[in-house]
């Protein structure tokens, strides 16, 4: 009987990788950070070769070292790989219903966008049939401090999370209006967590408005945002409301597809949350 396709070969492997798979599936047990003596003892290797994996490991941003003791955790490429693998998968097949009910009820192109490589990505869109309409671009990539959905993100993240992020911003400013300090940043986040959506008032480009909320998993992890954008004067001040609330409605019944609960929401809320470091 031939082989089955599907299933892999036990028999074929390579080496190296599976020491890599096991040094990140080591890390990712332990709560603590570790040390090339402490892994190359665990996985019964010679500390050299862990060394080595862990310098390349690290290079590629699978790893950080911490330089005060020289030790290892994960790093953020995997968090950008595992959002990225989620949203291609479960989110977006989830999301496209979504998004076209979002833009029969505002009339405006709706998106979807999750981070990677410090950048919001789009991953899903639905176009409006209006002439004047903002494309649709899967793939098209924003700052965060200056996109709808970017904010969301950044606003609803874990501290820790939202404070990695921030770090790495390189601030431009590519209108009159985009936010171009960690400070003013840090104040726009705090409005947003308070009213539940964000808004680009034309921050990464002239006459175009979005307005964007956060997407959370089954773990209350804010995993992507949904926006819709278009021209500022179909959005202007006295439309944004009730245009809001629909974004914020159909992101929560988005992030109730996947596994979200108002308790997840209230624990989250109950716990003290400190301005990052920028």
């Amino acid at each position: 009987m031939p082989a089955n396709d599907s299933e892999p070969d036990p028999t074929y492997h390579v080496q190296v990788i599976d020491r890599v798979f096991q040094i990140l599936d080591l890390l990712a047990q332990n709560k603590s950070e570790l040390g090339a003596t402490e892994l190359a003892q665990r996985l019964e290797l010679h500390k050299s070769t862990v060394h080595r994996l862990l310098v390349t490991l690290e290079k590629h941003r699978f790893l950080q070292k911490n330089p005060e003791n020289a030790k290892y955790r994960l790093g953020w490429r995997l968090f950008e790989l595992g959002t990225l693998a989620v949203s291609r998968v479960d989110l977006h097949s989830m999301a496209r219903p979504h998004l076209e009910a979002l833009v029969k009820q505002t009339g405006e192109t709706a998106h979807l966008g999750v981070v990677a490589g410090g950048e919001l990505i789009s991953i899903a869109s639905v176009e409006t049939d209006r002439s004047l309409r903002l494309p649709g671009t899967v793939g098209r990539r924003s700052p965060l401090y200056c996109s709808s959905q970017g904010k969301s993100i950044l606003a609803f993240s874990t501290e820790a999370a939202a404070a990695a992020m921030i770090r790495g911003i390189q601030f431009k400013g590519y209108t009159r209006n985009t936010i171009t300090t960690a400070a003013r940043l840090m104040v726009e986040l705090e409005r947003v967590r308070k009213c539940g959506y964000a808004v680009d008032n034309e921050e990464f480009e002239d006459e175009l408005r979005c307005i964007g909320a956060p997407v959370f998993n089954h773990e209350g992890q804010v995993i992507a945002a949904m926006s819709i954008a278009g021209p500022a004067y179909r959005l202007g001040n006295r439309e944004i409301p009730r245009l809001a609330a629909a974004v914020v409605l159909t992101s929560k019944e988005l992030s109730a597809a996947m596994g979200y609960s108002n308790q997840l929401r209230e624990a989250a809320r109950s716990k003290p949350r400190r301005r990052p470091v920028s």
